[in-house]
């Protein structure tokens, strides 16, 4: 399992995406109110840009790297398994 990518390498998706894993308790182990106050004041306005410059230096034409080779390996387990491969983020 992963935390997942943003849906484009667009300041908007990666803030999306890095306002929703970084609300996660089990990332930022500290009380909600916190939290929100780190990721929503801090983390996110000061880290998104320079996150979608980084993720523009990787993203391929078939999209985010890490999506796109997760695809693939629950596509050659599932040839090789004879139970269900879900991909899980």
């Amino acid at each position: 399992m992963n935390l997942g990518s943003p849906d484009s390498t667009t300041v908007r998706d990666v803030k999306k995406y890095l306002g929703e894993f970084l609300m996660d308790e089990r990332v930022i182990d500290v009380p909600h109110l916190l939290r929100w106050i780190l990721v929503n004041g801090m983390i996110v306005p000061f880290r998104a840009h320079k996150s979608a410059h980084a993720y523009q230096s990787i993203w391929t034409k078939e999209g985010s790297p890490l999506i796109v080779i997760t695809r693939q390996l629950e596509q050659a387990l599932q040839h090789q398994l004879k139970v269900p491969v879900e991909v899980a983020m």
